[in-house]
């Protein structure tokens, strides 16, 4: 699991502002139960229950019933399918006694009609409309570590026991592989999740074929993980690439199910490489694949034949001298086999390209200072492409439309805020989930053709509205390099006194892929920012550069120097808090997590004058120990880059240490190994420093459920008493 998937658990004048919800019965903070994400006594906000289309009418959970809408009619919901219905469906009808929720549900299949419904020891297919059951899988709990169903829903594969085997309705099973183990990997993601890599089963279009990785990493040495919830420790292996040392082998294979024959891909040589963004041709002849060199600067995209594994002509290239991360597959237009959008960064910024299949580049689509940020799909028959962008904002989320020239743009979503769409098979309408600062949820129905919105399907009530809440304004500074703008939040105290100096803490993460100032509910943020901020604290976070959704430049400054320049503009962000009357100068704390720990160690070695206080969880202290693909790709090789790597190895200053720095791990963390905060205890104590250090056992990267509640108490008595 990569760093920044899990980092966000963890513009000078105010453009937007919330002001406190009091009501007359205010009388009180939420506690940090209630603001803590796992805790059973949340606060939470309400939203209709998996909202999604079936086919071209949408469909939710009510309680215990499935209801179904249709965008075009006038008429309110009706039930599809009750959950006492689905069970006698499933042959599960007397375990379904006192359900409170209709089970949860996938739709699948080319016409997205099905349901994929996994209840008991069964993966099941179901045709709500028709309130039949298309077919059952058994399903191995223990064993099972991938199951997809084919897109005509009437086979599945299922990686078991670390093997591969497609899973016929009759119940029949035809194993593909033999060799699995836990260092020959098949059907699963591969390159820790990197380029947009969320899984290992490919199957065609039509269903004949599965294309699938197999991962060779006999070649890395385990990595072990101690558990010690049993009364004698054991060890999990991780096979986790470093940076600087050898890396896994990944091939693609083809199973055909007519023929029941494999075969291997041929991409040939080096075998240290990134094969991503594995995409189908419309027909099934084809298979593309977007293969990067190991120093993640040059990337290829090569046709094969699916057939023969041979390789066919490379469509095009792209190269860039500091790093290229390819993450979006091949979207073939609908009625023109022979085209495609690719989506990359190549100009700059994150923007839709029209290709054919003989790599010739038919024209740029979306094009300006801003990102699309994810591909919703086509409309008109493939004439509109309609995206979601940071074009109004950086801190926003819109959707739009656009034609396949280029020349027409409708914004759908012209509110600001975030907004989380989903397209009807048909691309004629939008569900429309929106949240902004003052904003909880809110979701709706909208027309791609007008972008006007046709209903208003759930408004979600403050869950916060009867209590005393803290205010949060979003704003704008400079960067260090005096030019670009950077985007902040900051938290007041509740009950804020303008007279009064409180203590602040910087909330940092600033690394790649994350972004933490976001014009959504609470502005983005988690139950620990805000309750310090009840408790008479200010808290403050920029999203410097280096972070994401910015473009190239504001990104890549980050190459080969990591925390450099990310410091230098979270300073910019010190010099703004201390221009705040009401912020004192001499009480400055600093935290994060994963990224984020990196930083607020480094900050705390770099400006021990400023920062008296910090807290550092999950932290990288010493890059060399990353994993390869993430590692590489920000600092080259420590062969490459021997000075960058010395410059970010914290242990190395663990003699500057002078305020009081907690670090705080999870024993089995697989993404930042628990080594790397051990060593730089290590060298504390040869420094004859005094770090203050906390493990959580059992946890991974982050401390999830409710012992995230014992997290944010430990994060916060440790500001308490000494910030």
């Amino acid at each position: 699991m990569n760093i920044r998937k899990l980092a966000l658990l963890a513009m000078a004048a105010t453009a937007l502002s919330s002001t406190p919800l009091l009501s007359q019965e205010a009388s009180r903070t939420p506690t940090l139960e209630e603001y803590t994400l796992g805790s059973p006594k949340m606060l939470r906000r309400t939203s209709l229950r998996s909202l999604s289309w079936l086919g071209n009418d949408y469909i939710y959970i009510d309680s215990t019933r499935l209801v179904i809408g249709t965008p075009s009619a006038q008429s309110k919901v009706t039930t599809l399918l009750t959950q006492d219905e689905l069970l006698s469906i499933l042959g599960e009808a007397t375990k379904g006694k006192g359900a409170k929720f209709f089970s949860p549900f996938a739709v699948v299949g080319g016409s997205r009609e099905l349901l994929s419904i996994t209840f008991g020891q069964k993966h099941h297919l179901v045709d709500p409309r028709a309130k039949k059951l298309v077919a059952s899988y058994e399903r191995d709990t223990k064993e099972e570590q991938a199951f997809l169903f084919s897109p005509r829903a009437d086979h599945a594969a299922v990686v078991k026991g670390h093997n591969l085997f497609v899973l016929s309705p009759d119940g029949s099973s035809h194993q593909l592989t033999t060799d699995g183990s836990p260092t020959i990997v098949y059907g699963q993601t591969v390159h820790q999740n990197e380029f947009g890599i969320n899984g290992g089963l490919f199957w065609s279009p039509d269903g004949g074929q599965l294309a699938f990785y197999r991962m060779d990493q006999s070649m890395i040495a385990p990595y072990p993980l101690v558990h010690t919830d049993v009364r004698k420790a054991t060890e999990e292996k991780l096979y986790y690439p470093m940076a600087g040392m050898p890396s896994h082998h990944v091939t693609l294979g083809v199973y055909d199910l007519a023929s029941g024959k494999t075969v291997y891909i041929k991409t040939g040589e080096p075998k240290e490489k990134y094969l991503t963004n594995i995409s189908w041709a419309p027909d099934g002849k084809t298979i593309y694949i977007a293969e990067l060199n190991r120093d993640q600067n040059h990337m290829d995209l090569k046709a094969y034949d699916p057939k023969t594994g041979d390789y066919i002509k490379t469509l095009f290239s792209e190269t860039n001298s500091k790093y290229i991360e390819p993450q979006w597959p091949m979207r073939f237009i609908p009625g023109r086999d022979r085209e495609f959008v690719w989506q990359t960064r190549r100009d700059g910024y994150t923007h839709l390209y029209h290709y054919n299949v003989d790599g010739k580049l038919l024209g740029q689509i979306t094009r300006g200072a801003w990102e699309v940020t994810d591909f919703l799909g086509f409309a008109d028959g493939g004439k509109t492409l309609v995206y979601t962008s940071t074009q109004l904002s950086p801190i926003d989320r819109v959707v739009a439309s656009v034609s396949l020239d280029g020349r027409k743009t409708k914004l759908l979503t012209p509110q600001e805020g975030w907004h989380v769409a989903r397209l009807s098979r048909d691309g004629k309408y939008l569900l429309d989930t929106y949240e902004s600062l003052k904003n909880p949820t809110e979701q709706r129905l909208v027309s791609v053709s007008t972008g006007k919105q046709l209903a208003k399907l759930y408004q979600s009530k403050d869950p916060e509205a009867g209590f005393i809440n803290p205010e949060i304004t979003f704003g704008k500074i400079k960067a260090a390099d005096g030019v670009t703008d950077l985007y902040y939040r900051l938290l007041k105290p509740t009950n804020f006194d303008p007279s009064k100096k409180y203590p602040t803490i910087v909330y940092v993460y600033n690394g790649p892929h994350a972004q933490l100032v976001q014009n959504r509910f609470h502005a983005g943020c988690l139950g620990w920012d805000l309750y310090m901020a009840t408790q008479g604290y200010v808290v403050f976070t920029v999203d410097g550069r280096g972070s994401a959704h910015r473009g190239a430049d504001f990104e890549q400054v980050i190459h080969r120097h990591l925390g450099k320049n990310e410091m230098a503009d979270q300073m910019k962000g010190v010099d703004f808090l201390k221009s705040l009357p009401y912020v004192d100068a001499n009480r400055i704390g600093v935290a994060g997590w994963s990224y984020g720990g990196f930083m607020t160690t480094n900050l705390m070695l770099t400006y021990p004058e400023v920062f008296k206080v910090g807290v550092a969880g999950g932290a990288v202290t010493d890059w060399a120990r990353y994993e390869v693909m993430y590692g590489e790709r920000y600092m080259d090789s420590p062969q490459d880059n021997p000075e960058g790597y010395k410059e970010t190895n914290l242990s190395l200053r663990a003699k500057d240490l002078k305020g009081r720095l907690m670090m705080i791990h999870g024993t089995i963390d697989p993404t930042v190994v628990w080594q790397h905060t051990q060593l730089f205890v290590e060298a504390c104590v040869k420094a004859g420093t005094y770090p203050d250090y906390m493990i959580y056992p059992e946890h991974r990267h982050n401390v999830m459920g409710v012992d995230r509640v014992h997290l944010n108490y430990t994060m916060a008595r440790y500001f308490f008493d000494h910030l």
